[in-house]
């Protein structure tokens, strides 16, 4: 099923990945004190048709969620994702920040 998906976190990179067939999507980030700054969000055209796009970043936001520690979404389409999941993810959140 398409919601089974395995994310990867390359830590030698920064990133975590995503791999379908022959394509991958990337999601860079940072990590300062006990916060992930999520800076680029890279994913081919075919895996965004396919519906990649939302099970991606709920997958990232989720081994976040795991590992106990803030979210701060700085590449917009992070952003946005997380305005429209505001309530499901908002304590992902440092205290202070509110997109």
């Amino acid at each position: 099923m398409i919601e089974d998906v395995e994310i990867t976190d390359n830590e030698f990179l920064r990133q975590f990945e995503l791999e379908v067939g022959d394509n991958m999507a990337r999601i860079e980030y940072a990590l300062q004190d006990r916060k992930i700054f999520l800076t680029k969000y890279d994913m081919p055209e075919d895996m965004e048709d396919q519906g990649f796009r939302d099970i991606f970043i709920k997958a990232v936001f989720e081994e976040v969620k795991d590992r106990g520690i803030s979210l701060v979404p700085t590449s917009p389409e992070i952003a946005g994702f997380m305005r429209k999941n505001r309530r499901k993810y908002k304590s992902l959140l440092p205290v202070g920040i509110s997109i």
